[in-house]
């Protein structure tokens, strides 16, 4: 049996999780994609590994697949509207008609949830023969209030109530933590969403910590909750000010110490997790296979965190990637994770705000959270989805 880039990365760890970031409802048309365009002496190989890692039949019959879970958010969501136009549109108007009173954003918020039941009913059998360990789905608050707590909160328990394997997802903004504080008081099962630094991860830990404590007191059943916490890896280094500000300072930063600057981020909030045995798990998502400095085809941020027990999610293409490139990608080393991230690159990486708020544990105060570069880049791009999956609901709704 070939294995596949991810199940030999979930080997160096047996409580490595890789999830699909993307809707379940995609799966079977970028399989066919996927092997389509797969190599001669390879298809083969990737049709076995790709049936292994979803398959629907077998996830009726016996409850598994190769992934543990499934993520969400407002780009994918539209994504598998958009691969079918015809029967969202015969949705929309079934939501619309049962429910007249209802204007626009109101039948918009309808059609999600009911994407997410759809996706979260696809994987509840292996939500349940795990016993609630594996096949919770993500589910996105709007992002277009990424700093109301109310809308968030009464969105949040909107989602948690479309299935048990559901789990909510809350930006890293000040009141996001609130949010999370109060939906693990409630016994739900959260995700950590736009958060990059060091300090937000804090603050998360501490908002489930509290929340804990809360649930415990009163009594809320915990046996099937999870918590995990999201580094949203190349988009750190990408999305926010650390190039703008090195050219302003006539430094000359390299993607190798950008990708060396996100490791440090990580490995940071990781390792404190594990010394202080804070129940959050550590999810990174926003990977990239790409060139380094020398020219060699790498993914650091599976290999420079190899041996940990960290959740992967894999966006389609990102696995298409990691497929295409197995033999140049090499293989895993298990102690990846104790490796130190260059010494020299944060020398010089500490020398931009951006990175020492993002890597000092008291970099930002909570109120500075929604402020910082790639969170306001990636929170701009979700709501911009979620405006076009509106506007798409509104075509529908006015004819």
């Amino acid at each position: 049996m070939s294995k596949n880039v991810l199940e030999k990365l979930a080997e160096t760890n047996p409580e490595c999780e890789i999830w699909w970031d993307s809707s379940p409802l995609i799966y079977p048309s970028w399989k066919a994609e996927t092997l389509a365009a797969a190599p001669a002496d390879k298809l083969a190989a990737w049709t076995e590994q790709l049936d292994r890692m979803y398959d629907q039949a077998t996830i009726d019959a016996k409850g598994t697949m190769g992934f543990r879970g499934v993520t969400t958010n407002p780009p994918l969501s539209l994504q598998a509207i958009q691969l079918d136009p015809a029967g969202w549109t015969r949705i929309i108007k079934d939501v619309a008609a049962a429910n007249p009173g209802l204007d626009v954003e109101g039948v918009y918020w309808k059609v999600y949830l009911h994407l997410v039941k759809l996706g979260a009913d696809a994987i509840l059998p292996v939500y349940k023969s795990s016993g609630g360990k594996y096949g919770m789905l993500s589910g996105q608050v709007d992002p277009r209030f990424v700093t109301d707590f109310d809308k968030m909160l009464t969105q949040g328990l909107s989602i948690a109530e479309m299935g048990a394997n559901v789990m909510v997802k809350i930006p890293g903004s000040k009141e996001g933590y609130e949010v999370i504080e109060e939906l693990t008081a409630r016994g739900i099962s959260t995700n950590n969403t736009t958060s990059f630094t060091v300090a937000q991860y804090m603050r998360c830990m501490a908002a489930v910590t509290a929340g804990l404590q809360r649930a415990k007191a009163a009594g809320v059943d915990l046996s099937r909750w999870r918590s995990v916490i999201t580094h949203m890896s190349s988009r750190l280094g990408e999305k926010g000010d650390w190039k703008n500000e090195a050219k302003v300072r006539g430094i000359d930063l390299s993607l190798d110490e950008i990708r060396d600057g996100e490791e440090a981020v990580l490995k940071r909030a990781y390792h404190w997790g594990k010394d202080n045995g804070h129940p959050s798990k550590m999810l990174q998502c926003s990977m990239r296979v790409e060139k380094d400095g020398s020219g060699k085809t790498v993914s650091r941020h599976i290999q420079d965190f190899a041996g940990g027990d960290f959740v992967y999610t894999c966006p389609p293409s990102y696995i298409a990637g990691l497929m295409a490139e197995e033999e140049a990608l090499g293989e895993f080393d298990p102690k990846a994770i104790d490796r130190a991230p260059n010494p020299a690159s944060v020398a010089k990486l500490m020398k931009l705000p951006s990175f020492r708020q993002a890597y000092e544990f008291e970099g930002m105060k909570p109120s500075e959270f929604a402020q910082f570069g790639s969170f306001q880049a990636t929170a701009t791009e979700f709501a911009a989805a979620t405006r076009q999956t509106v506007d798409f609901v509104r075509m529908v709704v006015e004819g």
